[in-house]
């Protein structure tokens, strides 16, 4: 997905690297923030950027959405700053004590009866892996793999237990009454009463205790707790994995063990970030760049929900349409509630066509806005479908094609130079088109009988069409519209929703003039005349 930079010239690079210096797309917006951070000069080990991952459940299509844009603002920062080095970190919570069984996993007993213990040590329910924990991660370095992103993965267990974290974890337990100070505030008065940054892991059992604390040794590096099974003090050193760290006090402590420059997140995580990114500084650190994206909403424009399933998963997107729609889909408005269902996949899908055929006559500032270049990391590769995939949903509606061969047949006769068995992305959209229409489209269809004016101004289009057997798309589409201005129909666009609801049984629908052409002039009669209940065009 990703075709980067390598392509261009010096001269090329410098032209869009000035351009990027100023540009309003907001990849370039978020990289200058991190190049205004390093105003001194960048450090030896390069930018770091993170995403996080939460392995009690599988990736989704939220999982992509932030990996992918936070993979265009570090292209867009490779631009601005060549030659430093920069690194994608994909984080796995899986130390995160289990606390709770999702209900579509298999082995419910078998999960239920090691709640508590770190992912890590759940045993996997698929029975393919050590854990459940290593399970998922697998899933998402696989899914992640997929798409061609760039990543280097790390596990909490494994930052935990090697020592990674053990100087940080040090630090949060000498600075412990002043993360308590920032954290307190936030809870109800009972959870305060119990509450404490560090989860002892318990030796015992493995568990990860979330128990109050009854003391702290700052000298020795360990905490005290009253095991809740046998009332006996318990003391374990807050590093090497003994303990864990609640999940804002963790995100903070992460930025800074691994020098985070940079990570997004979700709208409903707004004060999760500012409370981590004030532990970050009583850390001694600087909080790391980023910004809130908004939640996607379903196609009522309702709050998407894993428990209601009224969300739309990575896997029915990638049926019917190619990953760089996907991303497309991703780039566009990110800060702004965007609604995210089955029916925005055609136009996304059409649109990001149109942005890869307009980038090569553009200048570099037009370049650097175009969502393809984002979509690939740099300039997309060329490629234009002969037809919109919009058009190809109307001609599966209307030829009843069911397979490649018979839809690439009308292709072949509209634009010769089409061959769908030896292009495989034509291919690809052909069978989607088809997949999309017979689970989706085909059952929400409905053609209703013109009424009088229409069938006066259908006849009359049916009548042109057979004294013109040969008109390309652009004489139909100038005569479609003469016939409408003639029968009156006011606005025009009432006329264009009459062919389409009469003819094609939707609200909406393609250029009529290049729909005919694509369908053929004489189908295009037999379609008239079985709208008008006549056997004309046979």
């Amino acid at each position: 997905m990703f075709t980067g930079l390598d392509s261009l010239s010096p001269a090329q690079l410098e032209a869009l690297a000035a351009e990027a210096r100023v540009s309003k797309a907001w990849p370039f917006e978020e990289a200058r923030k991190v190049v205004a951070r390093y105003a001194d000069g960048f450090p030896a080990g390069g930018v770091v950027f993170e995403t996080g991952y939460g392995p009690s459940g599988l990736p989704h299509i939220g999982t992509f959405g932030e990996v992918v844009r936070t993979t265009m603002v570090r292209r867009a920062f490779e631009l601005l700053c060549p030659g430093v080095k920069t690194r994608l970190i994909a984080f796995s919570d899986d130390m995160d004590g289990m606390r709770k069984v999702p209900p579509h996993l298999p082995n419910q007993e078998l999960l239920k009866a090691n709640l508590d213990l770190p992912l890590t040590r759940v045993p996997d329910p698929f029975g393919t892996h050590e854990s459940f924990g290593h399970h998922n991660n697998a899933r998402l370095r696989a899914f992640l793999d997929s798409f061609g992103f760039d990543y280097e993965f790390l596990s909490s267990t494994d930052c935990y237990r090697s020592g990674r974290f053990d100087a940080t974890l040090r630090l949060v337990l000498e600075r412990y009454d002043a993360i308590m100070a920032v954290m307190l505030p936030t809870l109800g008065a009972e959870r305060q009463a119990t509450y404490s940054p560090f989860l002892p892991v318990c030796p015992r059992d493995g568990k990860v205790l979330q128990v109050p604390l009854t003391a702290r040794d700052v000298a020795a590096g360990t905490v005290s707790y009253a095991d809740p099974a046998t009332g006996e003090t318990v003391t374990v050193p807050v590093t090497g994995g003994h303990c864990k760290l609640q999940w804002k006090v963790d995100w903070a402590m992460r930025w800074v063990a691994l020098g985070v420059d940079y990570e997004m997140a979700g709208k409903d995580l707004i004060d999760s970030v500012k409370l981590s990114s004030q532990i970050t500084r009583i850390l001694g650190a600087r909080p790391p760049e980023g910004f809130n994206y908004e939640l996607f909403l379903d196609g009522e424009g309702a709050k998407i929900s894993k428990t209601k399933g009224n969300g739309l998963t990575i896997e029915e997107w990638l049926r019917y349409a190619p990953p760089e729609s996907l991303a497309f889909y991703m780039f566009q408005q990110p800060r702004a509630a965007k609604k995210l269902y089955l029916g925005v996949i055609p136009k996304a899908m059409d649109e990001y066509f149109q942005f890869v055929a307009a980038y090569p006559t553009q200048a570099p500032k037009e370049q650097l806005g175009n969502p393809s270049f984002h979509v690939h990391g740099g300039p997309p590769p060329a490629y234009a479908p002969p037809v919109s995939f919009a058009l190809l949903l109307n001609l599966v509606a209307v030829s009843g094609a069911t397979d490649a061969a018979m839809l690439g047949a009308y292709l072949k006769r509209y634009a010769p130079q089409c061959e769908p068995e030896a292009d495989p992305r034509l291919k690809a959209l052909i069978d989607a088109a088809i997949a999309f229409h017979a689970d989706h489209v085909a059952p929400t269809l409905k053609r209703r009988a013109p009424d009088a004016r229409e069938r006066t101004a259908l006849a009359e289009l049916e009548a042109w069409l057979g004294a013109n057997p040969a008109a390309d798309a652009e004489a139909i589409q100038f005569e479609v519209y003469e016939i409408g201005k003639r029968h009156g129909f006011e606005p025009l666009r009432a006329w264009f929703q009459a062919l389409y609801e009469v003819l094609l049984g939707s609200s909406q629908g393609p250029r009529m003039g290049t729909f005919f052409a694509l369908y053929g002039v004489e189908n295009s009669r037999r379609l008239i005349g079985s709208a008008l209940g006549e056997g004309v065009g046979v």
